[in-house]
């Protein structure tokens, strides 16, 4: 027997990984492999903030593997061109993967099946990293869902999803098979390492995850009800962990579906609301796999952005832009990689709204930024911000940021965490009033165009 490649993409762990267990139940080697994919068609190259996250989650993972006797082997290139060789190099007479929902990979990923069918191997995908995949919540007419809630009721009234798989104490050896060195691939920043937040805000890999969710059931659950509030430490800070598959959704979902105390399950059911959001997008993007360029709503193709200038966009990148919440944002997201969700929607609709620059300018920043980029939340978000995609009613919408303070933050505690207080301010870089009625001007242009 000749034994089992394991080809790992966004679902870096041990512990329920379908795949994983898939290899082992096969029995053999079984070689663990994560393929950095930079080359094949479609395929969308991940951000600076990103490839740090990377570059610590495989190192991380590369530890657990060689703990169970075992290790991660690595190289980069095309997927097609590299699984095929490490099938030849390995003499695996099976290859399992979890899925992905983007068409581009897709489509990669039903070519190496086929191509290794057709040479006798076994090939087989699992579902690992949605709790219900794209094709399975639909409504009476076949069609997606295009609102949130009804997508919402329409999941729970499927099955309940399966129960995480355990993870493996031992593992069999990895097969005698050259890989790439990690530090070749230059994922980390260096001139300048501008990383130092990060190290100093996340610890990626499996068990940094597991913390993460441990800390949040325990101590911030319980003011979940306070999530909108920057200063207030109520969300999960698992984002990230979710988007690598460090966790997965179903470890979540059960660690807090009916396993609380009677006074947590009402923030639990508030949360796990949240947990379906992403699925929500993640059905967007599965049915619309262009949202990162293209409008969802084609209308917005004839929506008049301006043209803007590298010092607004500069100064709205770096927090200076004279609007406290969202210049402490913007700070926020560059020290730590991530950014508190109602201030994220404060400063995308600044961006989009009050300076009136297109939505695909926002989005690639964050893209490059955000640790917790992924190829459906990230685009989703920014055009539901925009108005352009799913469940953007009322489209015109416009946040206040001033408002979005003295209602979110009314003692300028996140404020002051990002923005000293005795820093010289920059003046407001826009009147919110007039630059509202040019984005509501713009919308009836678009309309009736």
């Amino acid at each position: 027997m000749s034994g089992a490649l394991v080809w790992l993409r966004d679902d870096l762990r041990l512990a329920d990984n379908p795949a994983l267990r898939a290899g082992i139940d096969h029995g053999g080697d079984v070689t663990v492999v994560y393929v950095l994919d930079e080359d094949s068609p479609g395929v969308r190259a991940i951000g600076a903030a990103s490839r740090w996250w990377l570059h610590h989650s495989l190192t991380a993972l590369d530890g657990e593997l060689r703990d169970r006797g075992s290790r991660l082997v690595l190289r980069r290139g095309a997927a097609a061109a590299e699984i095929d060789r490490l099938v030849a190099d390995t003499g695996a007479d099976a290859v399992f993967w979890n899925r992905r929902y983007g068409a581009a990979e897709r489509d990669i990923d039903a070519g190496i099946k086929s191509a290794l069918h057709d040479r006798g191997i076994e090939a087989h995908s699992f579902a690992a990293n949605l709790l219900w995949e794209p094709w399975t919540v639909l409504t009476g007419q076949g069609e997606p869902y295009k609102v949130f809630t009804p997508f919402w009721n329409a999941a729970q009234a499927m099955p309940e999803p399966r129960h995480p798989l355990p993870e493996p104490r031992d593992l069999p050896p990895a097969a005698a098979v050259d890989g790439d060195s990690l530090d070749d691939w230059t994922l980390l920043p260096t001139k300048p390492d501008w990383a130092e937040g990060l190290r100093d805000s996340w610890e990626p890999g499996e068990h940094g995850a597991h913390r993460q969710l441990e800390h949040f059931v325990e101590h911030a659950l319980e003011d979940y009800d306070q999530r909108d509030e920057p200063a207030t430490e109520a969300t999960s800070g698992l984002s990230p962990y979710l988007r690598w598959g460090e966790i997965s959704p179903y470890q979540v979902w059960h660690r807090l579906h009916g396993r609380l105390e009677p006074e947590q399950r009402k923030h639990a059911a508030a949360f796990l609301r949240q947990l379906a959001w992403r699925e929500f997008n993640w059905n967007e993007y599965f049915h619309c796999d262009d949202i990162a360029t293209v409008n969802v709503r084609r209308g917005f193709d004839a929506f008049p952005w301006r043209d803007v200038t590298d010092d607004e966009l500069d100064r709205w990148k770096q927090g200076m832009t004279g609007f406290d919440l969202v210049d402490a944002g913007m700070r926020e997201l560059w020290h730590t990689g991530v950014m508190h969700n109602r201030v994220r929607l404060a400063a995308g609709s600044f961006l989009v709204k009050n300076l009136l620059v297109d939505w695909r300018v926002g989005e690639r920043w964050f893209w490059d930024t955000l640790v917790d980029a992924d190829a459906a939340n990230n685009p989703a978000n920014w055009q539901w911000v925009a108005g352009s995609g799913f469940d953007a009613a009322p489209y015109f919408r416009v946040f206040n940021p001033d408002r979005q303070l003295e209602r979110f933050d009314p003692h300028r505690e996140y404020v002051h965490r990002w923005v000293p207080a005795d820093e010289l301010r920059p003046e407001p870089m826009v009147d919110l009033k007039a630059t509202r009625q040019r984005a509501l001007d713009a919308y009836e242009q678009m309309r009736r165009s």
